[in-house]
């Protein structure tokens, strides 16, 4: 049907189900241009039929709003898709055939890309050597990072395009490189990447995103991680072409309002993302009150202190911007909190809370840090799927911290009890952009106290990435809301509860609730048929 002369193209989705709090029974929604008009039931759908320009036929699918993934390195991203990518690699010998292979496909790169190597889950626990990876790729210029991407092997010849990088912090002679020396190596990887290249890698990793149903990311960039070519590229490329929305923050410490202005120039929403505040718990870097307890010991890296934190904190708010840092260490969030009330003492505890700084990771949460959280009203933008790849009694987790310390990471329920606001990532490519998976992981956590239900992951991981960048009228499918939803084919869906003393799974329309897909770990996860951004579609599966 075409549509109709200076009206918005309007649709009408029927004969399924809508997952919107504004009708709990809903089976039919219907979109005018950009946004959500109405929800409703079938019998009311009829009498929009005749007046909307297109009519699908939903066939028993559901329709929820799409996903926001708040944490995303998005060329990264790309590049993992599109190159030497050792996620889930069993074995060291199987890693370095990997490298062989890939190095011998890629005779014309000037620099060898590679990423997601994690020597805890390989026998014998070591990372490749240096002389291995140069044995592997000849000789050639390789960087390859660890899973958590905090630390890289990297083979000779890297090192020799890096000049003075064996005097920096964090160069060890045969070991994975961190701190400076990483950063070093990094920016020299990174610049041999063409344009093309680049935007190549943009577009697999939103494109990828746009097949699994999510329709925002947060893009964490900034001067230790990317170039600023390479965010305002993607930033560029986001609005021109078909695709998921991209929310920019770069990660550059202000300590004046003025200096706000450049972070605006560049298109970010807030000088935020990955400001390091400490390092990750895989590569020993995270900053800790106690030392780890394997490994060389110490308690990590402290990159900035209370007080850094405090002027950061003061300028953002001041000139209207988010601040944000990336915490994971217990350490690291007691200099956030404190930084965080200390610039509230300056500027306003009401002005600090309403600017929504946000903390990234924030996985060693003990209740004074909750409460602090809390009190500053702070969103924490979190990873479940984290806890399933490294959490449970054997994990890394157990193995970096101790059984103890480790049962007490992603507290999520005891932060959603406090009123922390919640957005769920992936922090692609540490771990794989995945959110249904991500909601399971939060679901089922390894930790059972932890668990929550999935509406509220799922809420967390489609509303709450909204609410983190300042919007609280998106996220949902209810009339005036955008028009970002993506339909999926899915079994019975169901009321999950982590509470053990009441029934786990209800399927009683009675309740009222809203149902989502069944997430038990092993159950299958829905398969994207569609995804609509701003009422426009950016992926549609073949025969879907």
């Amino acid at each position: 049907m075409s549509e109709r002369p200076g009206k918005p193209h309007s649709v009408l989705l029927r004969n399924g189900t809508v997952y919107s709090p504004a009708d709990p029974f809903a089976t039919a929604m219907v979109v005018e241009g950009d946004s959500v008009a109405w929800v409703g039931s079938e019998g009311a759908a009829d009498s929009f039929a005749d007046g909307v320009d297109e009519v699908v036929d939903l066939r028993g699918a559901l329709v929820t709003p799409a996903f926001t993934d708040a944490h995303v390195h998005t060329t990264a991203t790309g590049l993992a898709l599109t190159g030497l990518d050792l996620t889930g690699v069993p074995t060291l010998a199987a890693a370095l055939d990997r490298v062989r292979a890939y190095a011998a496909a890629r005779p014309a790169d000037r620099v060898l890309l590679g990423h997601g190597w994690d020597a805890s889950a390989w026998p014998g626990r070591r990372p490749p050597s240096r002389r291995e990876l140069d044995e592997a790729t000849g000789d050639r210029p390789l960087y390859l990072t660890r899973a958590d991407v905090h630390s890289a092997v990297v083979t000779t010849a890297l090192l020799d395009l890096v000049p003075g990088v064996r005097e920096l912090s964090g160069f060890a002679p045969d070991a994975p490189l961190t701190g400076d020396a990483h950063h070093a190596v990094r920016t020299a990887a990174h610049a041999t990447v063409s344009p093309a290249q680049r935007a190549e890698a943009q577009r697999a990793a939103l494109a990828r995103a746009a097949a699994l149903g999510i329709g925002s990311v947060h893009e964490c960039a900034g001067p230790l991680i990317s170039s600023e070519d390479d965010f305002t590229g993607l930033l560029r490329l986001a609005a021109e072409e078909p695709g998921p929305r991209v929310t920019g923050y770069w990660a550059e410490r202000i300590t004046t309002p003025e200096e706000a202005g450049r972070i605006r120039e560049l298109g970010a929403l807030g000088a935020a993302g990955d400001l390091f505040v400490d390092g990750s718990l895989g590569s020993h870097t995270a900053c800790l009150h106690e030392p780890y307890a394997d490994g060389p010991g110490g308690t990590g890296s402290a990159n900035l202190d209370a007080a850094a934190v405090a002027a950061h904190v003061a300028a953002c708010t001041e000139a209207g911007i988010q601040a944000g840092f990336h915490a994971i260490g217990d350490a690291a969030l007691t200099a956030v909190v404190e930084g965080v009330r200390a610039a509230a003492e300056k500027v306003g505890l009401d002005r600090v809370r309403a600017a929504r700084h946000r903390i990234e990771h924030a996985e060693m949460l003990n209740p004074e840090l909750i409460a602090g959280f809390a009190e500053l009203a702070l969103t924490a933008s979190v990873q479940p799927a984290f806890d399933a790849a490294w959490g449970g009694e054997e994990g890394m987790y157990a193995e970096r911290l101790g059984r103890e310390r480790a049962r007490t990471l992603n507290p999520y329920a005891a932060m959603l009890r406090a009123g922390i606001p919640l957005a769920l990532g992936s922090d692609s490519p540490v771990t794989p952009l995945d959110p249904w998976g991500t909601v399971r992981a939060a679901a089922f956590h390894r930790t059972p106290e932890h668990r929550v239900s999935a509406r509220a992951a799922f809420t967390a991981h489609t509303r709450g990435g909204w609410r983190a960048v300042g919007r609280d009228d998106a996220g949902v499918l209810v009339p005036g809301a955008p028009a970002d939803y993506a339909v999926w084919e899915t079994g019975d869906l169901v009321v999950q509860v982590p509470d053990s003393r009441v029934a786990n799974w209800s399927t009683d329309p009675r309740s009222g609730t809203p149902g989502l897909p069944d997430l038990t770990p092993g159950a299958p996860l829905p398969v994207c048929l569609r995804t609509v951004v701003g009422g426009r579609t950016v992926h549609a599966r073949p025969n879907g």
